[in-house]
């Protein structure tokens, strides 16, 4: 169990810093939502202060003493950096490194150069799944977007039929697998196994991106028959380098964080012994933290060396990488203040006792909570954070495959119907050069597949296991 769960459960048994009943606190979860969907869509406030404010609204709507509530929130804010900030930051060095070293563009030219005709919208969808395992949704959209309108031009193809699939590959990857955020502070919020959940996560993933990739994109292209705009087509990041890594190499620096932590998660279920050796040490090898640094230091050297880089520019680089996600840590950070201010009030255990009343599946309850949050922030990290804060008194009677498929439920419910609300929903908009309805039939539509299609696969899992 990690740090950030160990704090979360002695947060919970902690005396609720407010009296109310659950009609109030009902009210006061609303209110709360109102407030940060209210700063964010109409005064276009940055999602951190609206986190914070609604915060601060849900402990005075909910009768809390505003010491409490202050404490609450920022010991949310603090255990949550703590938790996942150090997987962020080294999150975005890997990303930057792929994406100055070239090996992105080296991926992409590979499995490009042996894909063709109907076969291009499964190559783009593998591109962006594996580009999109150590990247954050946004920076993988950055750097994909640009490849999906130069491949469609060059291949003459309708820009939704390789587009879609890029997208789908990015959103699955973004919202069911760690080490992205939104899942890695589930499975601590959740008390999940981060080995078993990155499993299940990826038999849940397959399926669902097939769907909501290739299977979509035929519709959407009929739905919306665009090319790719050209004052938007980009120069290529990479054609100021004499050489680049190698496809192996790089495919291997990327995989390799997946590869220890499944490592880890396998022999933990076949060694089951604290006091082994190897299991000792594939705990160590296979954490997250480790994982990823072990993929930081080796893309130093199969990316960035091989592209020629010298230990300034490798310096430089891994600079500029951290600059642009001190705002993703402080909404995150700000997201598990809101979801610690939730469960300190009380409203985990309002939760339970409605779910108990109402008979609803811990999945689908999950899920229901991630879609309504999801709906009204647009952020899909803070659905999925506050979600699994709600919920997280559920996982206390489940198995350990069930605790990692209500992650992975929450996770789903987070992506459901991005609208005017997300960033996401605009940088898709501008990139492609759609206008609002094109993008909520293809973009919209495609991320409310992924979140039905994903729970279906989930709750089918759930009856096996």
């Amino acid at each position: 169990m990690t740090s950030l769960s160990v704090e979360m459960l002695a947060a919970d048994a902690v005396e609720p810093i407010t009296s109310a009943g659950n009609a109030q606190l009902g009210i006061a979860v609303l209110a709360g939502i109102a407030v940060i969907v209210l700063l964010i869509t109409k005064l276009r406030m940055h999602a951190f202060l609206a986190l914070t404010i609604g915060s601060l609204a849900l402990g005075s709507f909910a009768g809390a003493n505003p010491a409490k509530t202050i404490a609450s929130f920022t010991a949310g804010l603090g255990s949550t950096v703590a938790g996942v900030g150090v997987l962020i930051a080294l999150g975005a060095i890997l990303g930057k490194l792929l994406a100055d070293s070239g090996g992105a563009d080296q991926i992409v030219d590979t499995i490009l150069a042996k894909a063709g005709g109907r076969a291009m919208p499964w190559a783009m969808v593998l591109i962006a799944s594996i580009i999109g395992l150590p990247l954050f949704f946004e920076v993988g959209i950055v750097l994909m977007i640009p490849v999906v309108l130069l491949v469609a031009k060059r291949g003459n193809y309708s820009l939704m039929r390789i587009g879609i699939p890029a997208l789908a590959g990015l959103s699955v990857m973004h919202g069911l697998i760690p080490p992205h955020p939104g899942p890695l502070v589930a499975i601590d919020a959740l008390g999940a196994n981060l080995g078993v959940t990155l499993a299940l996560g990826v038999l849940v993933a397959i399926p669902t991106v097939i769907i909501a990739g290739p299977v979509f994109s035929r519709y959407a292209a009929r739905w919306v028959d665009i090319q790719a705009p050209e004052k938007m087509i980009p120069q290529r990041p990479s054609e100021d380098l004499d050489r680049r890594p190698g496809f192996g190499a790089t495919l291997a620096t990327i995989l390799l964080p997946v590869v220890l932590m499944l490592v880890k998660a396998l022999v933990d279920i076949v060694v089951d012994d604290p006091e082994n050796h190897v299991q000792r040490v594939t705990d160590v090898v296979g954490s997250p933290l480790i994982a990823l640094l072990a993929a930081v230091v080796v893309g130093m050297f199969t990316l960035g060396r091989a592209a020629g880089f010298t230990r300034d520019r490798l310096s430089s680089t891994v600079e500029k990488s951290l600059a642009p996600i001190a705002g993703i840590l402080l909404i995150v950070g700000a997201g598990g203040g809101f979801k610690q201010t939730l469960i300190d009030a009380g409203v985990g255990q309002m939760i339970l006792d409605f779910s108990e009343s109402w008979s609803i599946p811990a999945l689908l309850l999950g899920w229901l909570i991630a879609v309504a949050i999801r709906l009204a922030t647009g952020s899909a990290t803070v659905a999925t954070i506050s979600a699994a804060g709600l919920v997280a008194p559920l996982a206390a009677d489940l198995s350990t495959s069930h605790v990692a498929l209500l992650v992975l439920a929450v996770g789903a419910g987070s992506l459901f119907f991005s609208h005017v609300n997300d960033a996401g929903f605009w940088l898709v908009k501008e990139y492609f050069g759609m206008d609002v309805p094109q993008t909520v039939k293809t973009w919209s539509v495609m991320e409310t597949i992924i979140s039905v299609v994903a729970l279906g696969f989930i709750m089918l899992l759930s009856l096996v296991l």
